[in-house]
């Protein structure tokens, strides 16, 4: 989550806005670390176009959370329960106003180093975003961790993204890929569970 400084549509830096649901149009501020980026609109609207009929009421895991652009978003669409994780200790506290900013009851933040969360006792989720920093190398693990942590529910949906010019991670045997698309730099990707055999 952590790549380049972002300049909004409106020019103002270090804010993003909530693009649909209950809180639509609402405006949050994220702090400034060093090229911290929120998922653009236009990559959000495609990736709720694709969530529409699971969001819900779904269990949503929002890891490397940063802005927290995605797992707000999905508490806004009606995601049951939302956990953001992310380490930088200025981010999470600008997670956590913003949460109680939105009155969002539903939605938690954890300061955590990802992978160590995922060590944790799990419950499993519909839903899981994953947008680590580029050339970070964690995808692969974090994906290990997630299938064999507990953390999926049979039929889960993982997202993440990576940097376009970088091969795409390799997914567990028992992922498929559903959707695939690139915007600049970002790459990002929908990933759907199957119940191993």
């Amino acid at each position: 989550m952590y790549q380049r400084e972002t300049t909004n549509m409106a020019g103002q830096r270090n804010q993003f806005r909530i693009i649909g649901g209950q809180w639509r149009g609402r405006k949050l501020g994220f702090f400034p670390a060093p090229g911290l980026r929120p998922t653009p609109d236009r990559v959000r609207e495609t990736l709720f176009n694709w969530l529409a009929p699971v969001i819900q009421g779904a269990r949503v895991l929002d890891l490397f959370a940063g802005s927290g652009a995605l797992g707000l978003e999905a508490a806004s669409r009606g995601a049951a329960r939302v956990t953001l994780v992310d380490s930088h200790p200025r981010a999470v506290s600008q997670l956590q106003q913003n949460v109680r900013l939105l009155q969002a009851e539903q939605v938690q933040v954890c300061q955590s180093d990802v992978l160590r969360y995922l060590t944790r006792p799990a419950e499993a989720c519909e839903l899981v975003f994953l947008d680590p920093p580029y050339q970070s190398g964690v995808l692969e693990a974090c994906f290990e961790r997630l299938e064999t942590g507990g953390w999926l529910t049979p039929d889960a949906r993982i997202y993440f993204e990576h940097d376009s010019h970088e091969p795409a991670p390799s997914l567990p045997a028992n992922w498929q890929l559903q959707r695939d698309k690139q915007s600049g730099q970002v790459a990002y990707l929908l990933a759907r569970r199957v119940p191993p055999a």
